[in-house]
């Protein structure tokens, strides 16, 4: 599903997405941060993913088009491997409410507050010194 418009909200935070029919997504930049599909937060497989905090306050700098499939924004904190495509973008609206609570659940598992700012780990694709 490709929206009709897109707007970035940097008043209230979210990234608003207007589809043919009338529905519409408003995605808090915050959800969006987390929920990033890059390598760097998604890691190269299941259980590698590295957990995003302190990205309440997070801002989007600048949204750039990838061809007619993707956006990739660029964030505040300079993260911009993301590339969000429509299908994903479509996903995290659908399915707003559960991503966002399995992402506080694991939060919780892993004995991480939300606010906690980021702990610097080194991104390794399997090059063990």
């Amino acid at each position: 599903m490709i929206p009709i418009n897109v707007v970035v909200h940097q008043k209230s935070r979210v990234l608003e997405l207007s589809y043919e029919g009338g529905k519409i997504f408003r995605l808090p930049f915050e959800y969006l941060r987390v929920s990033s599909p890059s390598a760097e937060v998604r890691g190269h497989g299941p259980g590698q993913e590295t957990l995003q905090t302190g990205k309440r306050d997070i801002l989007i700098v600048e949204v750039e088009p990838v061809g007619h499939y993707a956006i990739k924004p660029t964030f505040s904190d300079g993260h911009d491997s993301g590339l969000y495509s429509w299908d994903y973008l479509f996903s995290l609206g659908e399915n707003q409410e559960k991503f966002w609570n399995e992402y506080l659940e694991k939060l919780n598992v892993a004995g991480i507050d939300r606010d906690d700012p980021m702990i610097k780990q080194g991104h390794s694709c399997g090059n063990h010194h």
